[in-house]
């Protein structure tokens, strides 16, 4: 009979999923998973797998966590402008103090070029936010509360490249300042 896992299975995974987050791959060893997710390496191993396996088992684990709560969040807004606005803020002030960008985009940057799995994830995501984003500008436009000037789809995929150059600036020194600035005028520029 095999022994039970001493150990909740979604409470390693997140603390595996912030260590990659904020390291990276490349940076972060087995030692350094094993000691932070408070594991024995063969437990690691007979749960997750590999390093690479439970590399992209955190990228689920994020896009999931962050879809949630922006989605939660999202329902509380009284307006689509908000709606984006909260989209802008939340991914500046970071996630529960998190300051360390986004975990999707530092993956697609680390090893997207030379990785078809971590490729196919970040991609995947990258999609389904920009469709996400152009059904809020749809709504926005039908409302009458964005310009109809433009199709959703194009200033989906402008808002879509405007937030991952936030959250590539979010990996430098740049001030917060300077990235509301960037949102609250492409914010700005919805409107009718």
């Amino acid at each position: 009979m095999g022994r039970s896992r001493e150990f909740d299975e979604n409470v390693v995974l997140q603390k595996a999923m912030e260590l990659f987050w904020e390291q990276g791959y490349e940076k972060t060893s087995m030692n350094d998973l094993v000691e932070h997710m408070g594991i024995h390496r063969r437990s690691l191993y007979d749960t997750f797998g590999d390093k690479h396996t439970l590399f992209l088992k955190t990228i689920d684990c994020y896009d999931e966590l962050i879809k949630n709560k922006i989605q939660a969040e999202i329902l509380h807004a009284e307006t689509t402008k908000q709606a984006i606005q909260f989209i802008f803020d939340f991914m500046i002030e970071g996630y529960e103090d998190k300051q360390w960008g986004c975990l999707i985009v530092n993956s697609a940057t680390e090893m997207a070029l030379r990785d078809k799995e971590v490729e196919e994830k970040t991609e995947e995501a990258f999609m389904q936010t920009e469709h996400f984003l152009a059904e809020l500008v749809r709504k926005g436009q039908q409302t009458g509360e964005f310009s109809c000037d433009y199709d959703a789809e194009l200033l989906a995929e402008i808002l879509q490249n405007t937030l991952l150059g936030i959250r590539v600036l979010l990996r430098t020194s740049a001030s917060k300042e300077k990235m509301h600035r960037i949102a609250d005028f492409f914010v700005n520029l919805l409107n009718k």
